[in-house]
């Protein structure tokens, strides 16, 4: 498995990090979001350090996005959101902060506006905590 010890999302697949995890197969993780776009905002990464879709083999994306998909079904569940986005940038031009692929599954609510990144606050583990739980249930 390849590993960036300076990426954060490499640590936390490590468990070198805390996080709120909420589903890991043998190469994918998810855990939520800790500056969420709402509640339940998780963040699906192959295990092994790949910066963006430019450098990720066909098989290790394809199984970040089935599992974002299995993740999809239980975060609209657990949330009662009206709906899910899916949120995949490549490259610091289209927004990526973070250089280890990542997939942004985001619960939806009707008239919710989409707020930027920069605007977003760190989350309390506490509360990420309690809604991991509730999404699990669903998984």
């Amino acid at each position: 498995m390849t590993i960036n010890e300076s990426c954060i999302f490499c640590k936390i697949a490590l468990r070198d990090a805390p996080s709120s995890i909420l589903y890991e197969d043998a190469s994918v993780l998810a855990f939520l979001d800790i500056r969420p776009l709402s509640r339940g905002h998780t963040l699906v990464i192959p295990k092994c350090h790949y910066v963006d879709i430019f450098d990720i083999p066909k098989q290790d994306l394809q199984a970040t996005h089935v599992a974002a998909k299995t993740l999809s079904v239980a975060i609209k569940a657990a949330t009662n959101a009206d709906g899910i986005s899916i949120i995949q940038q490549n490259g610091k031009a289209a927004g990526q902060e973070i250089f280890h692929l990542h997939v942004h599954v985001v619960p939806r609510f009707s008239g919710q506006t989409m707020p930027s990144f920069k605007e977003l606050s760190i989350a309390e583990r506490k509360e990420l905590d309690e809604i991991a739980s509730k999404i699990k249930q669903y998984i």
